[in-house]
């Protein structure tokens, strides 16, 4: 019987899955504290900041998040003034979300913070390190995409 144990030790989901709610919520905890973000805000705030003029569900699409917990988390950030709502001038059933003065003042806080933070994880992985995991990431997500596909 147990050999049909799952080593989840050893288990790559199971480990991406971890550490990802590791590093994210060492996110949050630092932008809740500054800036009363949580997780999905941050991250939105994030995305349009990279990329503005999207639709909530292009959002959720880009961040692989709930489209609930985005729907909310717009909600709140629109009653925040932090985000800014337009209707497409070519379909107006679609909105498209950017950032208010007051997102993309957030905006500029939070990029840095979120540098520092790669910075402090990848402190001790050399230049060939980080090219090679970024690589693996790529691979990966690109094995991710071809099982749905």
């Amino acid at each position: 019987m147990t050999s049909d144990l799952l080593d989840l030790e050893h288990f790559l989901p199971y480990r991406l899955s971890v550490l990802s709610n590791r590093i994210s919520q060492d996110m949050a905890s630092l932008y809740a504290e500054r800036f009363n973000l949580g997780i999905t805000e941050w991250r939105i705030i994030a995305i349009l900041g990279r990329y503005p003029d999207l639709s909530a569900n292009e959002v959720a699409e880009r961040t692989a998040m709930d489209k609930v917990a985005v729907s909310r988390a717009v909600a709140s950030l629109l009653k925040q003034k932090r985000l800014k709502r337009k209707f497409d001038k070519n379909d107006l059933r679609r909105s498209v979300l950017s950032l208010s003065a007051a997102g993309e003042k957030i905006y500029a806080q939070v990029a840095p913070l979120a540098r520092q933070l790669q910075n402090a994880l990848l402190v001790d992985f050399d230049d060939k390190e980080r090219v090679l995991l970024n690589l693996l990431l790529d691979k990966l997500a690109a094995a991710e995409l071809s099982v749905h596909g």
